[in-house]
């Protein structure tokens, strides 16, 4: 945990998923209200690949497609596992 992913030697991958977003306060359906609008996404998805690419140099970047029905599978392998909230 004390060195970066460049530091490391290691590889990103970035794989595109819009349920991050999701609103799971009320009910027993997430809202996607505040994803941004997919042209919006998409661009940002591909700022986001562009610039990990320059820093980390392409061939340690891997990017699934936009838009696309992905199966990613997972080994959480690490010491520690971050939640992720909004103060909303």
């Amino acid at each position: 945990m004390n060195l970066s992913l460049a530091d490391a030697g290691g590889s990103l991958l970035v794989v595109p998923q819009f349920t991050l977003a999701a609103d799971t306060r009320s009910g027993n359906r997430p809202g996607f209200s505040t994803a941004a609008a997919p042209d919006e996404a998409h661009s940002l998805y591909l700022q986001f690949i562009t610039q990990a690419q320059e820093f980390l140099g392409e061939a340690r970047v891997a990017a699934g497609q936009f838009g696309a029905d992905m199966q990613v599978s997972l080994i959480n392998d690490g010491p520690v596992t971050f939640l992720l909230e909004t103060a909303e």
